[in-house]
């Protein structure tokens, strides 16, 4: 039996992509189609090498060419080609395709190290990453990220330094250490549109801002200098971490800044009886998120490698890439992957029918 690669196709548009809901083939993911006797071969480009189903795709398009008759072996490749959000950044000088900010109403929930994770777990996965450190007053990134110096300028542009695939700057490697930043607003404002408008980023698929605590003059200088994918909020389980991280939330609201998600940082801690211990309380992460019509993107344990992975510069993902702690940060930084490529795809409107081969 001749195998055609309209039978072919024709299985393959029964495939669904569970996020975008439309089949591979409509979504133009059906990449180098190529039949040989018994044997096809094909790429699925995925919408973010960060795609948390990418074995349930892989798995549900062999099967589906399997069932064509006369094939025998299905060859996949599995690659990403990152939608842009299709916003312009006019102050970057090369393509930024997504940005994506993680604030918090409070100091002290975590944000950097949740920032730090995310950054990483993307570009392990494959993304091209960039981590922008707008905590002018307070710059804790090159500590976690164990970056002690940027390298030499090019002419008039900075050049990011680079820790586990990813791309970073930080007030925090441009002043002495300990000195400290006694900064009023528009000297802030300055500092981000100068991370932004004389860094050397290269083209990047995802730029993580890591904001300062609080609803002031940074996150606002940002959103107006720095056009938005989305947000996430990260937030403790406590009552008072939750009015905060609340605030937070509302003010990317006001700013029309998408809400990507609430993340609750040191939800619990597991004991080694087996137990699990609520310290911060339970259920405030989701609480606010169904409060407020938003993504609940996950739990963090509390995992003392975290603090020790943060101060000696190895994030936990990295360090403890097994930890159920690097587990749940690699999983909330999928879902931000794929919530961010779905808005992509809707605000970019073009789903091609064409297939590339």
């Amino acid at each position: 039996m001749t195998i055609t690669k309209e039978s072919v196709l024709a299985a393959l548009g029964k495939v669904q992509e569970p996020e975008l809901h439309q089949d591979l083939v409509t979504l133009n993911m059906i990449r180098n189609l190529e039949i040989e006797g018994d044997r096809v071969s094909f790429t699925v480009m995925l919408t973010t090498p960060a795609c948390p189903l990418r074995g349930k795709i892989e798995m549900e398009a062999r099967e589906a060419v399997m069932a064509v008759g006369g094939v025998k072996k299905v060859e996949i490749k599995m690659d990403s080609d990152v939608p842009n959000d299709g916003r312009m950044r006019g102050l970057v000088n090369t393509p930024i395709r997504n940005a994506i900010a993680v604030g918090s109403g409070k100091g002290g929930v975590g944000k950097t190290t949740v920032s730090v994770n995310i950054a990483v777990a993307l570009a392990q996965a494959g993304a091209r990453v960039g981590l922008m450190d707008a905590d002018i007053y307070g710059p804790n990134t090159p500590t976690m990220m164990g970056v002690e110096k940027l390298p030499p300028p090019d002419g008039n542009r900075l050049i990011p330094a680079q820790a586990y695939g990813v791309k970073m700057i930080s007030m925090g490697l441009l002043v002495k250490p300990g000195q400290p930043l006694i900064w009023r607003g528009p000297m802030l404002n300055s500092a981000i549109r100068q991370f932004l408008g004389d860094v050397e980023w290269g083209e990047l698929d995802y730029l993580i801002v890591d904001l300062p605590p609080g609803t002031g003059d940074a996150a606002l200088s940002l959103a107006q200098a720095l056009p938005l994918s989305g947000a996430v909020i990260v937030t403790l389980p406590q009552l008072v971490s939750l009015e905060d991280a609340g605030r937070g939330l509302n003010m990317f609201k006001q700013l029309e800044v998408p809400i990507l998600g609430i993340v609750e940082n040191m939800s619990y801690l597991d004991l080694p009886d087996g137990a699990r211990m609520d310290i911060f309380g339970s259920g405030g992460g989701e609480q606010l998120a169904q409060a407020t019509e938003t993504t609940f993107l996950g739990k963090i344990p509390i995992d003392q490698n975290v603090r020790i992975g943060g101060d000696s510069g190895k994030p936990i993902v990295a360090s403890h890439p097994d930890s159920p702690v690097a587990k749940a940060l690699t999983e909330v930084s999928q879902k931000i992957a794929a919530q961010v490529s779905v808005a992509a795809m809707g605000a970019n409107n073009s789903l091609p029918i064409n297939i590339v081969e």
